[in-house]
Order: structure tokens, then sequence, then C-alpha cells
């Protein structure tokens, strides 16, 4: 058990040696230092002070089958006796990583049959990147280079996967987005932008905004399109039922090949094993990572459609590239275990029947808040637009930072969720219980009460 005096020694160390992703450390430094987490278990994490947190984000979307899963842990342990480490170079593979590969080609969608294996979903889109520049040379169309993605997209952070991310809070700090490289259009956010518009006329007019984009281009000179089937890190914006069958459509029509960032929908989060299944999408190119192996282990992929795939093989020669711990066997253990249990719990089908409705029901009650001005979801994902004005849809804008108070509240309430802009989010373990996500939001409800208190909002019982 760790004591005040460990905690405090913790943060020393921390702030001397330990340079934090996506923390501004000098604001951390002023707030007394990093949250030192200690264990888990289930859906919920402690920290050194003692202090219990329902995690309604799986860490970082996850952590799908909960923390402190023995049958995760005993995978590891068996690999790691048994084969702690080869490499997937020069005509090797090591067994557990061939068992992985094949069961992917089970669950992805139709004519998704190879994968080449990563360590994240940054390194995943960027191999994505490298294959499609690659089989457009060997198709004899070099001048086929130019990626669209979209407005609030994430889609990792090396040179390149940042600057195909549409979150332009990336670009400054590193001289980003690559020029003559990535080109970005209209997200279906229809909150946002939809104006006066029906949602499914919006999505109609997000597609053709892509249609637009490849023509303004030249079709000779697009690559590929590049697209979460709902939107993570950007908003967890749920398309429109009209925008990806349009988007489908019109990438067939102009060869452009269609990648699927999977990294955040797949292994059940959507209700359906893949998030391209859910919405209809044919993938040419589909990343994954998080749930693969719920965190357990650093593992991501790219799957490739056959017909992409006869290319490389064929034509393509030695592929030059590839990580020291590509298909990592311990990894691909886990990995593997971890979807034999999903299986095994028939956890995608209680997602898509039981706790996701349950959790979107939940989520939808939330609607009456004066602070909120939209909540939307699918399956264990869930966003929530905080406004000032749910008539005009107008925000507490950057300077008051409304979902950062909210999100402040939630944190000393014992739950964990996640801010961006004037949205909070959710992306509970698969899991979760009902009496859990009851749990989760509950205390969220109690949050938004706070900051509404906090922002001088009067009477907001009686206004809801």
């Amino acid at each position: 058990m760790s004591t005040p005096a460990d905690t405090i020694d913790m943060r020393e160390l921390d702030r001397l040696h330990h340079l934090h992703a996506f923390t501004d450390s000098k604001a951390m430094q002023q707030d007394g230092g990093t949250r030192v987490i200690t264990k888990a278990e289930g859906v919920y994490v402690w920290d050194s002070e003692g202090n219990r947190f329902l995690d309604g984000m799986a860490g970082l979307w996850c952590v799908s089958l909960g923390y402190g899963r023995k049958e995760l842990i005993e995978a590891a342990q068996q690999q790691l006796s048994q084969l702690p480490y080869y490499n997937t170079f020069f005509n090797c593979s090591p067994e557990v990583t061939i068992r992985l590969a094949a069961k992917l080609a089970e669950q992805t969608p139709e004519g998704i049959t190879q994968f080449f294996f990563c360590n994240s979903g940054s390194e995943a889109n960027d191999s994505i990147i490298k294959l499609v520049r690659l089989y457009w040379n060997l198709m004899r169309q070099p001048r086929k280079k130019m990626f669209i993605a979209r407005h609030y997209a994430y889609h990792g952070v090396t040179v390149a996967t940042a600057s195909i991310s549409g979150l332009t809070d990336m670009h400054p700090q590193w001289d980003l987005p690559l020029p003559n490289f990535v080109s970005h259009v209209d997200a279906p956010y229809w909150y946002k932008h939809g104006g006066d518009l029906t949602p499914d006329e919006f999505g109609i007019q997000c597609a053709r905004a892509l249609e637009n984009r490849i023509l303004e281009l030249g079709p000779e000179t697009v690559a590929a399109f590049i697209g979460e089937p709902v939107y993570g890190a950007g908003g967890v914006m749920v398309p429109p039922p009209t925008y990806w069958p349009e988007v489908v459509r019109i990438c067939q029509k102009y060869d452009v090949l269609l990648c699927a960032d999977e990294v955040v929908c797949g292994f059940g989060r959507t209700g359906q094993w893949f998030g391209s299944q859910t919405f209809g999408i044919k993938p040419d190119f589909m990343t994954m990572g998080k749930g693969l192996s719920s965190g357990y282990m650093p593992i991501s992929a790219v799957g490739v459609h056959e017909r992409i795939a006869k290319v490389l093989r064929e034509k393509a020669g030695e592929i030059v590239h590839g990580f020291t711990y590509s298909g990592h066997p311990v990894a691909a253990a886990v990995a593997l275990r971890n979807l034999q249990i999903i299986e095994e719990e028939n956890l995608v089908k209680r997602v898509r029947e039981d706790i996701g409705p349950y959790f979107q029901q939940k989520l939808g009650g939330l609607l009456d808040h004066p602070l909120v001005g939209e909540v939307r979801g699918i399956g264990l994902l869930g966003a929530v637009e905080i406004v000032k004005d749910k008539r005009t849809r107008e925000t507490w804008g950057p300077e008051i930072r409304a979902a950062f108070k909210v999100r402040g509240h939630c944190f000393a309430n014992s739950i964990i969720m996640r801010a961006a802009r004037d949205c909070l989010y959710a992306s509970p373990p698969l899991v979760i219980s009902k009496t859990e996500v009851d749990e989760l939001l509950g205390t969220f409800r109690q949050c938004l009460d706070l900051t509404a208190r906090d922002l001088g909002v009067s009477d907001f019982r009686k206004d809801a």
C-alpha cells in the first residue's frame, strides 16, 4: 500500500524524469503533479492515495475486457516461457502470430485476408500510407499519392499520421501537415455544422464534399480516403446513415482506395466485430489496435483486402518495411486469447443487444440537462455536447473550457471521462455491468450539476 510520502516521491521522480504524452507539464506541476495510478480491477483503477475511479474510458478506449483478467495474464506468462521473442523478418514467423492472423481473417469484413502487425494505431496507419503508395506504384499509377482525410479525424502522432489527422491543434508544434500530402474535407458532424439540414441530407452533403475534392484534385492524383467509422478522439461523431454508403460508392467510382481506421471502433465497440460491418463500409485497408489485446500488450495490425494483397505478393518483391516488435509473440498470444474470450462471453452480441442499448438509453437521459445540447453514440461509445444555449447551440467558448470543468468534477467524484473542445466522451469496458453504467452516468449528471453552478446557471433543475 502506498503512503502519502510515496506519492510525493513518485511525483517528484515523475517531474524530474518523465515527459508525458498530451500533457502541459508546466500546468500539471502547478496543479500538484501527476496522478499516480497503482492498481486496477474490473472497471476500476486506484491511485497512490487510495482513491478509486470508475474508468469510463477503458484506459484509452482499449481495456475491453476490464482490468485484472487472469486469462490474459496467463497467456502472456505461458508465451514468455515458451518463446518470449522472435521477429517476423526474413521468412520467419512465430507460430502464435500466424494463428492470430488466421483468427483475424475470420472476424474482419469480407475480403480482408492478410495482416501486417505493428505496435500502435499510429504505426498501423503509417504503414497503410506506405502500402497504399507502394500499391499504386506497382499498378503503374505513380501520380496517385494524395490522401483525403476529414476534419476532426485522429489517425495517429507520427509525422505522416498527424498530418492526415484533422485535429488542427496537433499541427503547429511540428510544422505539419506535410505539404502536398493530404487534403481534408468536411466531417459528418451534424450537430455542429448541419444547420437546417436533416441528418440524412447532411450525410449526403458531406459525402459529396469528398467527391468534389477528388474532382478538384484529379482522380489520377488521389490514392486513398481514410476515415474512422465513428470518430474517436475527434468527438465520437456517429455519421448519418446516408454517409458511408455514399462514400463507398464515390471511392469505387473514382478508383480511390478506402481505408477504415478501426483502432477505436474494432472488436465489438459498436455492436459488431468492426465498425465497417456496422455501417456497411467495404475497406481496401483497415487498421486495428486498442481492443485487439484489451490494452494488455502493445499490438496493432493492418488488414489488407485480398485484391490488394495479391498485387503486393506478386509484384512488390521484398517489402522493405517492418518493426522490431511486429507480431511480437507475447503480444500475439495475449491478443489471440483476448479474441477467444470476446467470443466465449458473447461480448459483441452483448454490446449490440444488451449493455449497449442500456448505455445509450441512460446517456440519452442526460439530454434534459441545461448544459447538454446533444448526446450521441452507438454501442459502448458515447459523447455529450456541452452548450451555453440549447436553442442556438452556442458553446461556452475556449476561454471558459466548460467541458474541462465537467471533467475536473468527474475526477473529484471518482469517475473518468474524457474532454475535448466542448464534448465529454465515454467508452467503458465491454464488460461493464448495468449497475456500473448507472454509477458512471449518475455521477456524471451530478458533475454536470456542479458545473452548472460553477457557470452561474441559475435554477438549472427547474430549467431542465
